[in-house]
């Protein structure tokens, strides 16, 4: 776990002014280095290339070739190997190691030819002081070339670092992307499933008003007196197509239904309604949970979707309070409300939205959108006005609800 200091640094680095800033420093530090130990047009050239050329080195990274080019030829002006060159040479070969400028095998045996062609050069300079210098390929004379072995390793060492640093980062965006994937994997199999679990629960519901349709139909031939020939014939044709629709029902949940969810225990139980909120809330209290529930308005007889709707999104908020905030009081709410527009609130006063997935990468809250959204309402999650986590849903049951009442009368 990075700390605040580390995060504000690595945030610093990764920012648009960074190589402009350290480049321009590096310059800065160049020139006052010269002034203080002049050097020769070449030198004096070599060095301020190499350190202001860092300063395009993330938008441009080829210009690293520059860099170092420019600074083998100020170390080869000079046998004084300037501060600005020790930092801008190795920070060149690592751009081209980092950004794979061309394969590090390439670069490193470039840089040691470079490396060679300036030890070279200081060779015939010794030369020209009366320094004791070997002839070559005489013995003693691999002595000389020690400078081109330290430059080789120095050049080796960066490359391989800026490569290794390259390697990282490829494999950490390739470990995000893939688990972005599985992310969104695991959304989608948990929007399916729970459409898959809606699609159930309206074959029951379709399936006995079909059923009730197709009864009344059949018993309408016996119970109504007088009926000409066409109207019975019109009656058995109606009981037919809702058996065929029924039977059309239960082959389509066949593809839907999985080997897991074939149990007859569940296909076989009635489908909760709002009037069950009270024996949720009792089975929160008995594992242990504090809860109340609050109804406000008067008891409106809603589709058998809207009921089942409402009664899931309030299970599944029960269930995320007991998951994320163990021991918290939570609320139940429940308004029928005069503008026909059912709202159902569950609210903690646990820790809030921090702990869990407030955001809706969790499948439970995936499943109370999908069943918010079958019905044509929408649904909230979030912190509370006092705190806690809120899940606040809300049904328009209008012209839904008014039909229903009609279908009841």
């Amino acid at each position: 776990m990075r700390t605040p200091l580390q995060q504000r640094f690595r945030a610093w680095i990764a920012s648009p002014a960074y190589p402009w800033v350290t480049g321009g420093a590096l310059t800065v530090g160049a020139v006052a280095e010269l002034i203080a130990y002049p050097g020769s047009l070449t030198t004096t050239l070599g060095v301020l290339v190499s350190s202001a050329s860092l300063m395009w080195r993330r938008s441009f990274p080829p210009v690293a070739v520059v860099t170092v080019a420019a600074g083998l030829l100020g170390f080869a002006g000079d046998v004084s190997l300037y501060i600005s060159i020790m930092v801008s040479g190795p920070v060149g070969f690592y751009i081209l190691g980092r950004y794979r400028v061309r394969h590090p095998a390439v670069i490193v045996v470039g840089g040691a030819l470079g490396a060679v062609c300036v030890n070279l050069v200081h060779i015939r300079t010794w030369s020209r002081m009366n320094l004791p210098v070997p002839p070559l390929w005489q013995k003693g004379s691999l002595s000389l070339f020690a400078e081109s072995f330290l430059l080789t390793v120095v050049i080796f060492g960066a490359v391989m670092m800026g490569d290794a640093v390259r390697s990282r980062d490829q494999s950490r965006r390739e470990r995000d992307q893939a688990q972005a994937q599985l992310i969104a994997l695991e959304r989608q199999q948990a929007a399916e499933a729970e459409r898959a679990a809606i699609a159930r629960e309206l074959h029951d519901i379709v399936s006995h008003a079909v059923s009730m349709i197709a009864v009344q139909a059949e018993s309408a031939t016996y119970a109504t007196p007088g009926l000409t020939p066409e109207a019975r014939d019109g009656f058995q044709q109606i009981a037919g197509t809702a058996r065929s629709s029924m039977a059309e029902l239960r082959r389509l949940l066949g593809v839907l239904r999985t080997p897991q969810a074939q149990r007859e225990t569940a296909l076989n139980a009635p489908q909760p309604t709002l009037d069950h909120l009270s024996e949720l809330v009792e089975q929160h209290r008995a594992v242990g949970g504090e809860a109340e529930l609050k109804v406000t308005g008067e008891r409106v007889s809603l589709p058998a979707t809207w009921e089942l709707s409402a009664y899931r999104i309030a299970q599944e908020a029960l269930t995320n309070a007991r998951k994320h905030a163990p021991g918290a009081r939570t609320v139940v709410e429940i308004d029928y409300g005069a503008d026909q527009m059912l709202t159902l609130r569950v609210h903690d006063d646990g820790p809030g939205p921090g702990p869990r997935p407030a955001s809706g990468a969790g499948h439970g809250l995936t499943g109370m959108r999908e069943r918010a959204a079958l019905v044509g309402g929408r649904l909230s999650v979030g912190a509370g006005p006092g705190g806690g986590f809120l899940v606040e849903a809300r049904l328009p049951w209008g012209s839904g609800g008014s039909a229903w009442r009609r279908e009841r009368v």
